[in-house]
């Protein structure tokens, strides 16, 4: 399990990792609030894909990414 260090690329990554099976694919994330860090997570049990960070400007991105991956979620295409 690496971490990627930039957004856009975890945010792109993680996208098709999901798209290419999406009954595989879990999404987790977890905020260290003695360290200020959030951690996110997705995964298909083969790939990990991970990525962390300590800005709260990183928050507003990782909310529009979790409402994208939602539509996914909720049209019959992420089915």
């Amino acid at each position: 399990m690496t971490y990627i260090t930039s957004w856009e690329e975890f945010a792109k990554a993680a996208e098709r990792l999901y798209l290419a099976d999406p009954t595989k694919a879990r999404f987790s994330m977890k905020y260290r609030h003695c360290d200020g860090k959030l951690t996110v997570k997705l995964t298909d049990n083969h790939v990990c894909l991970m990525y962390r960070t300590e800005h709260a400007q990183d928050v507003k991105k990782l909310e529009r990414f979790t409402s994208h991956l939602m539509r996914h979620m909720s049209s019959k295409e992420g089915r």
